[in-house]
């Protein structure tokens, strides 16, 4: 790779993704309740978050060493290896509370629903970079099932979160490139038809239920509810400045649940205040700009396309995770970014950020 590439790198987001990584990391040694016995550290989430952290790290390098205008040529071969791997789930998948989402190989586990986000979005970027011109009806279509086909193996494992998500930073793809008026008149009529026909087919009772737990909390507090309600009592009693490091009530006796993971966030905001989780929105939105402003500066529709994919990709994670934790969505197990634990989740973030850098060093290298 020619190493005057890296003077054209988006410095911004890469010191915000560091920056957003060690915040999880603290934040997650704080969640884990790690203590000191006999002078030795318990270790918990944070270290195996480190662990793949640095994988991550290695996989956004991997993502930046290469023209990123290849990633045309693998689009359709990858989409389908997602495919086969979301059809083997259901037959070799492994269960945990309920739900095949993994394989195992070994001691390696796999969740292909991630790979299905990162699948979706660049074979959406290559479909939508075929010309400049709004979508009519075949082109909508076709661009629509790359993300109905794995949206529809994905919920039946069941994860309806990822689906939402599959769907969404699609749906953010072809509403950037544009469609045609009666092309969109035609959504806005079908979607509460969709949305009825998920309720009554598409969902299942405990999927369902958390909506209903969503629009009421207080009516099943010790069951349905108990998550909402744990998490508004976390950020609330952190009031403006927070308890301090390791020092929430909520968290570190336990009453928090899933504290490392969907609720991570309700864990900083009860020990940084209302002070902390404003500069962490803050440093979220600047880096979502710093996304942004490579999508307008990418010198080719397909760069563009598949940086404005990354940038629905995270800002619909935040804004659903946010929103969760604060009682003004349902419960959906989206995970907050470089804040939540997750292994899957963590090197597929740093891959979709290498893809950004990419797209941002090689800007000036060619015309189209």
């Amino acid at each position: 790779m020619d190493t005057r590439l890296f003077s054209y790198i988006n410095w911004s987001l890469l010191g915000c993704v560091l920056l957003l990584f060690g915040i999880g990391v603290v934040n997650l040694y704080s969640a884990s309740g790690t203590r000191l016995e006999d002078g030795i550290a318990v270790s918990g989430f944070y270290q195996r978050q480190l662990v793949w952290g640095i994988c991550g790290l290695g996989c956004m390098l991997a993502a930046m060493s290469f023209d990123y205008r290849r990633l045309r040529n693998f689009a359709w071969p990858f989409f389908w290896i997602t495919l086969i791997l979301l059809v083997l789930v259901p037959l070799f998948g492994k269960s945990v509370y309920g739900a095949k989402r993994w394989i195992s190989f070994g001691a390696f586990s796999l969740q292909p629903s991630e790979m299905a986000k990162l699948a979706v979005l660049v074979l959406g970027a290559r479909l939508l970079a075929r010309d400049g011109q709004p979508l009519g009806w075949k082109n909508f279509l076709s661009v629509l099932a790359v993300g109905l086909v794995p949206g529809a193996l994905i919920i039946m494992q069941p994860d309806l979160g990822t689906t939402m998500m599959v769907l969404l930073i699609l749906g953010g793809m072809i509403l950037f490139h544009g469609m045609r008026g009666y092309v969109f008149k035609t959504c806005l009529v079908a979607a509460p038809c969709a949305g009825a026909f998920m309720w009554f087919v598409g969902m299942h009772d405990y999927q369902r239920q958390r909506i209903l737990t969503f629009l009421d909390p207080g009516n099943d507090p010790r069951g349905a509810g108990y998550h909402i309600l744990q998490s508004r009592i976390a950020i609330g009693s952190g009031q403006l400045w927070g308890k301090g490091f390791m020092e929430g009530t909520q968290s570190q006796l336990r009453f928090l649940p899933e504290r490392h993971s969907d609720f991570a966030l309700a864990v900083f905001g009860e020990e940084w205040g209302f002070v902390g989780c404003v500069t962490l929105v803050s440093l979220f939105c600047l880096f979502l700009l710093s996304i942004f402003s490579s999508a307008v500066q990418a010198k080719d529709r397909f760069g563009s396309m598949l940086v404005v994919g990354v940038f629905f990709y995270f800002f619909w994670e935040i804004l659903i995770n946010m929103a969760m934790v604060i009682g003004l969505m349902p419960v959906v197990g989206i995970p907050l970014p470089f804040i939540s634990y997750g292994g899957s989740a963590m090197l597929v973030n740093f891959t979709l950020l290498g893809i950004v850098l990419n797209v941002s060093m090689r800007r000036f290298m060619f015309k189209t």
